[in-house]
């Protein structure tokens, strides 16, 4: 992988986070061994909004330890993941080995995605937490373009772009950061810590950038790739509390007031493929 000083510095986080990730509560990982039936909550409220993916080959990218891979597996789809972390993909091979699961796993970066898997899909997934550590949506738009059959669909969920400027500061919703992140400018951290219960004193490659990629970007960039915007939708829930005082509904937490409501939580983005 050719990886510029941004996505190297990200690389070896999320290396570093994957001893924590796997030993989390949160990740379930043993609940994925015992239980033949168990989904991940991402995948779990995927599910309706992907549809029928029984028999269809299907392309995760940035598929971390596998998780969701899986459980995409589970509700029939012959399943290739993908992602730049190698210590990522020795943990979703171990998962799908451990349950039974016949699902391939890759290391390459996502703009690498058409060459290295070198075959087409009818579906390709990306969800929760994974486009904000891409510095180009364009690149990405066109490997996923790149990776679909003629008439074949991608289905993103991610953190709406008008919710990642806020952050919790003394326990209250602050608007903090600017709504556009510049390629060259992106919202770098360094600290120890991850986004899930667990011990991360084993994170010691802590600095880490992001960007945050306004419904404009995103939507222009998979256009501009050739495919068509099929349908979007803007979600109240997300998967985790992402502000001090969210609540939790069943399975997904709704922002505090008076934000919840006034400010969307996610988007899902449907697109397709040109047909013949």
């Amino acid at each position: 992988m050719d990886l510029d000083a941004h996505a190297a510095d990200n690389l070896a986080n999320w290396d570093d986070r994957v001893a924590v990730h796997v030993t989390s509560p949160d990740y379930a990982v043993q609940r994925f061994v015992e239980d033949p039936s168990f989904l991940s909550s991402v995948v779990a409220f995927d599910a309706p909004l992907l549809g029928d993916v029984s028999g269809a080959t299907l392309a995760h990218l940035q598929c971390h330890i596998g998780t969701d891979s899986i459980s995409l597996a589970r509700l029939g789809a012959r399943v290739t993941g993908l992602d730049f972390s190698g210590a990522a993909i020795d943990a979703a091979r171990d998962l799908a080995a451990r349950t039974g699961t016949a699902a391939d796993f890759v290391v390459a970066s996502v703009d690498d995605a058409p060459t290295v898997l070198g075959r087409s899909f009818d579906v390709v997934y990306t969800s929760v937490g994974a486009i904000n550590w891409l510095a180009d949506l364009d690149r990405w738009a066109a490997a996923v373009a790149g990776l679909l059959v003629p008439g074949g669909r991608l289905y993103l969920r991610d953190m709406h772009p008008a919710l990642w400027p806020w952050e919790g500061v003394d326990g209250e919703p602050a608007l903090t950061y600017p709504y556009v992140t510049p390629r060259e400018q992106p919202l770098t951290t360094d600290e120890q810590a991850t986004y899930v219960e667990g011990d991360a004193g084993s994170i010691t490659h802590t600095r880490q950038h992001e960007w945050n990629h306004p419904l404009s970007e995103v939507i222009t960039a998979v256009v501009g790739a050739g495919l068509r915007v099929d349908r979007l939708a803007e979600h109240d829930g997300l998967d985790w509390p992402a502000l001090p005082g969210a609540t939790l509904e069943g399975s997904q937490w709704f922002l505090p007031e008076p934000l919840r409501g006034k400010v969307p939580a996610m988007f899902s983005l449907w697109a397709s493929a040109p047909e013949p």
